[in-house]
């Protein structure tokens, strides 16, 4: 570098040293000054905040005396800045300050905080963890008013004994009869605030030593014992409530007349998913001891009874498919072990459906259905006793018979063997059993059979699905699974009355309609078959307890004894 260079590099150096100390000097020869927007603050007792405005000529710093006030920013540089003062609350009996310190160079301002008191409730423990027996909970209350208030929101945990200065109190946890995890709050209150202590209680063990007593009939053994069925429909599927499509409640004297009749064996569609909490899968108790009343008046009158998980909203029926397989088999799995724990002590004379009419068109979904059979299946046997040994049905897909045989190509698997019945339903021709008004795809028959078609209305003459077609149905049933000691249930039947008909029309009508029962009863029970006949009401009237329609039953009863 020559002489210049050095010259240049000096005076510059010289200069950048001179604007430094100048810059000192200013920094430390102005007046500092610090501009607050307010320099005292009240606050009520719960936990809040609020801005503060500064302006500063200097950097800045901040303390706070307390640690139940903090602030968003404790320093700053020159100018204008926004600051946020945060208060807990106040969970102490008086009102309390605290001092916050702004400085800037030789400059100091503080600001004072004022908090009010606040409700407020202490626990010793807000969370309780209990197992299914039962027992208490010791709870120690600390409030900032003597008169606070609690509330519990579940039938299963009550107050057993309260301190007379009202600071301890004993809580009772009854025992959880089911196998679901339940929880349960305990919600204390004051003035305006309020608090909560949870009881989480864990769920009864499901299993008891298997119990033989009773259960000894193989399915196909049982399946010889059951002569002729019915269905006590529209009542504890029915929406709402039992009697919330218009049929009263089942009694014990329904029961006997429907023996009397001639059955020895009911089908009991069953709603569940109405009575449980959607959350906890818990199914309300009432219910389950509902439906286990109307099991004992079954036993207790020697009838074999199907309890079943039928329609039910359709949960189960329309979601057999992958994106819905998981939730489904959840709830299959927690709804099943509740009944079969509750009707854990019936003997072989009560048999467990796993579900109705599952909407299954395809493999895919038949692949689903096997999957929430085999929970079904596993579900009742997890909880032992009889119900190690108690016979049990799943469903063909869409209980179409032409379906099953295409589709079932297996069934679930189960731990005992020869315990498993399959499932179909026949209402075929639906033109003859329920179709109510003529379609571009055919016209309803009011005539069935070969005997009973009209000379003067023929166009109401069944033309498919008669006697011979019936034969091959049930036939496909019989190789299928009957001969490989599998019974199948042909759960539901029936054909409704054309009361529009009258004079000879209604007379022919009525006439092949008892036989249609009556054949499909013959031939059901022919092939191996247990026909359980679909009642709403218009069979035996459920008031009365009397025969509504004896020449209906006629022909069901000649079907079931081969007359």
């Amino acid at each position: 570098m020559n002489r210049f260079s050095k010259h240049i590099a000096l005076l510059v150096s010289s200069i950048a040293v001179m604007f430094f100390c100048y810059s000192c000097k200013e920094q430390n020869s102005v007046e500092p000054k610090i501009d607050l927007t307010f320099q005292e603050i009240t606050f009520t007792g719960v936990a809040t905040s609020n801005l503060l405005m500064i302006d500063a000529n200097l950097d800045w710093t901040a303390t706070v005396s307390d640690s139940w006030c903090t602030l968003s920013a404790n320093s700053g540089t020159k100018g204008n800045a926004q600051i946020k003062i945060s208060v807990t609350q106040n969970m102490t009996p008086s009102i309390r300050k605290a001092v916050i310190t702004f400085t800037a160079g030789s400059l100091k301002k503080v600001v004072t905080v004022t908090q009010n008191t606040s409700d407020y409730i202490l626990f010793n423990q807000k969370k309780f963890a209990m197992p299914a027996i039962g027992g208490e909970i010791n709870l120690s209350v600390q409030s900032s008013a003597s008169n606070y208030t609690y509330a519990i929101n579940s039938d299963w945990i009550t107050l057993k004994s309260a301190s007379t200065d009202n600071t301890q109190h004993i809580f009772t946890i009854a025992e959880n009869e089911q196998t679901v995890t339940r929880t349960g709050l305990i919600i204390y209150s004051v003035g305006n605030y309020k608090d909560t202590v949870t009881v989480v209680q864990t769920g009864k063990d499901l299993y008891i030593a298997p119990d033989a007593t009773g259960m000894s009939s193989t399915a196909t053994q049982l399946a010889a014992k059951i002569k002729l069925g019915l269905n006590i429909g529209n009542t504890l599927e029915a929406t709402g409530g039992e009697t919330g499509w218009g049929n009263p409640m089942i009694t014990n004297d329904l029961i006997k007349a429907i023996k009397q009749s001639g059955f020895n064996a009911i089908r009991l569609p069953c709603d569940w998913d109405q009575y449980a909490d959607q959350t906890t899968l818990i199914i309300k108790s009432p219910w389950l001891a509902r439906v286990k009343q109307v099991v004992q008046y079954c036993v207790d009158n020697d009838l074999y009874v199907i309890v079943n998980i039928h329609w039910d909203g359709g949960w189960l029926e329309s979601n057999c498919t992958t994106d819905k397989q998981v939730a489904v088999n959840l709830k299959q799995k927690a709804y099943w072990e509740q009944i079969a724990l509750t009707l854990r002590g019936f003997d072989e004379h009560v048999i467990f459906a796993s579900a109705n009419e599952p909407a299954v068109t395809t493999a895919a979904q038949m692949s689903v259905l096997l999957s929430y059979h085999q929970t079904f299946i596993n579900a009742v046997r997890s909880t032992g006793g009889k119900n190690a040994y108690r016979t049990l049905i799943v469903q063909g897909p869409s209980t179409d018979i032409a379906t099953t045989n295409s589709l079932m190509s297996s069934m679930p698997t189960d731990n005992i063997a020869n315990k498993l019945m399959a499932e179909v339903h026949y209402y075929t021709p639906w033109n003859f059993c329920g179709m109510t008004a003529d379609a571009s795809w055919g016209s309803m028959f009011y005539y069935w059979g070969a005997s009973y078609h009209s000379t003067t209305d023929t166009a109401h003459n069944a033309t498919w699905g008669e006697e011979s077609d019936l034969n091959n149905f049930f036939l496909l049933m019989k190789n299928k699974f009957v001969n490989k000691g599998i019974p199948v249930v042909l759960g539901e039947f029936g054909a409704i009355r054309r009361d529009n008909l009258t004079g000879d029309a209604l007379k022919l009508h009525l006439a092949s309609r008892a036989y249609f029962f009556k054949y499909v009863t013959k031939q059901a029970i022919a092939n191996g078959l247990l026909p359980f006949f679909w009642d709403t009401g218009s069979l035996i009237d459920r008031s009365k307890y009397k025969i509504a329609d004896q020449q209906a039953l006629d022909g069901l009863i000649q079907g079931a004894t081969g007359l």
